[in-house]
């Protein structure tokens, strides 16, 4: 393929010189002299382990070039990447210039275009950045129809500084947010010899997963760090407990704790972060990221409880209060706080689940439901069916399979406000509610 890569910065970079690498015709494209001159020489216009010689290698084997002129790149091309700059502006918001000149300039191109090109953004840009600046830009400036004459596509660059080209080679993923099937097959095809999977998406799914892995990294790092200044306190080898903490790949790095849903609850993780965060006050050691766990916990309580209130309903059904599906346990589920709190401003409500009903009778938990909160205990219904039939608002409160059927039986009747993703289905406004979907 005949590709122009716009920006020879570090992703421009290293993008044109493994393109070129797979065989590839590049051309790279800066408004910096220098840059174009190293990279005409066959050098590296920045440091990063593997890219001189790739560089080198390239340039005498014919298919990597650079220039200043974008014009004659966009023209010797089909397919045109975006790699320019996206720094951070003094209040935090992106600096979008770049992106905004080279998406006028290939406006401009597009417009004398006799053939089909795609346009592929791989700058870090915020998700909404497509569809309210570089889709219009290109629309206007070329009077030309995305998707219909010419391809835009958003794809996200999982590179890190030092491993930039091993990463290129070996992606753990490839994500694609296209404008239509021809550009996302088209740019899919760049990716063909990589053993990775391809996932193909809409655009600002794309551009916000670059967000979604980034914030995690530095959260990790951060949680890292925390863990390590209190183990110094407590005079432990901050390694050697992260290094067995790494070893479960089960819970610890996995994808278990990572769904957007509710507020967790239960006798461990409330009770071992009020544990793990008052004993690192009590050696002066700061920990900002911990200590915001459970007023974020909290925060997801009251957003669900405005999901329930907002809709101007007072008859309430409950579907699950256990802190989890499969168990009786309501030590600080914050479902209960819920029920408790709606209690309190006068709705009606009645609640079902099964394993609290089976250990109000038997269970090692009937003590506690009959004694400590009996006023939820009384408005607890025998079936499924009961709280449907009550209820103007559902609230799905935890995965129990029974619940599934539930949209089905409600059609569309009821208001259903999920917790847990029961369903696929994403907010509607009127009859299906996701906590953050």
């Amino acid at each position: 393929m005949d590709i122009s890569v716009f920006g020879l910065g570090y992703v421009g970079a290293v993008s044109a010189a493994c393109l070129a690498q797979l065989g590839h015709r590049v051309i790279g494209v800066d408004k910096s002299p220098a840059k174009v001159s190293l990279i005409n020489k066959g050098m590296a216009p920045i440091i990063e382990p593997g890219l001189g010689e790739m560089i080198r290698s390239q340039v005498e084997e014919g298919r990597l070039r650079a220039t200043e002129d974008a014009e004659d790149a966009f023209f010797s091309s089909d397919l045109s990447l975006i790699c320019v700059g996206t720094p951070s502006q003094a209040n935090g918001s992106l600096d979008m210039s770049a992106v905004r000149r080279v998406s006028e300039q290939i406006g401009d191109y597009l417009a004398g275009a006799e053939d089909f090109h795609v346009v592929v953004v791989r700058s870090t840009i915020l998700p909404g950045s497509m569809r309210d600046l570089v889709i219009p830009t290109l629309t206007r400036r070329s009077q030309r129809e995305p998707g219909r004459d010419f391809g835009v596509a958003f794809n996200p660059e999982f590179l890190r500084e030092g491993t930039a080209v091993e990463d290129f080679f070996n992606p753990p993923k490839t994500v694609i947010g296209a404008s239509d099937e021809r550009s996302s097959e088209m740019l899919g095809g760049l990716y063909a010899p990589f053993d990775a999977p391809l996932l193909q998406v809409d655009v600002e799914t794309a551009e916000m997963v670059k967000y979604a892995d980034n914030a995690w990294h530095a959260l990790k790092v951060c949680f890292a760090n925390e863990i390590g200044n209190l183990c110094k306190a407590l005079q432990l080898d901050s390694h050697k407990v992260m290094d067995i903490f790494c070893q479960d790949r089960k819970l610890n790095l996995s994808p278990y704790y990572l769904r957007p849903g509710f507020a967790f609850g239960g006798s461990c993780l409330p009770k071992d972060v009020r544990a793990l965060t008052y004993r690192a006050r009590t050696l002066d050691v700061e920990m900002p990221v911990l200590n915001s766990i459970l007023p974020s916990n909290q925060g997801q309580v009251e957003r669900a409880l405005e999901l329930i209130m907002n809709r101007g309903k007072r008859r309430i059904g409950i579907l699950g209060f256990s802190f989890k599906a499969g168990t009786d346990d309501l030590r600080e589920s914050p479902m209960v706080e819920v029920i408790e709190r709606l209690i309190g401003k006068g709705y009606e409500l009645r609640l079902f689940d099964h394993n609290v009903n089976l250990a109000r009778l038997v269970g090692a938990n009937r003590d506690y439901i009959l004694n400590q909160i009996p006023h939820i205990s009384c408005l607890m219904a025998e079936s499924l069916d009961e709280v449907i039939e009550h209820a103007d608002v559902l609230v799905i409160g935890n995965k129990s399979p029974e619940f599934a059927e539930v949209l089905q039986k409600t059609d569309g009747n009821k208001v259903v406000v999920d917790l847990v993703r029961l369903s696929e289905r994403t907010s509607d406004g009127e009859t299906y509610e996701g906590i953050c979907w």
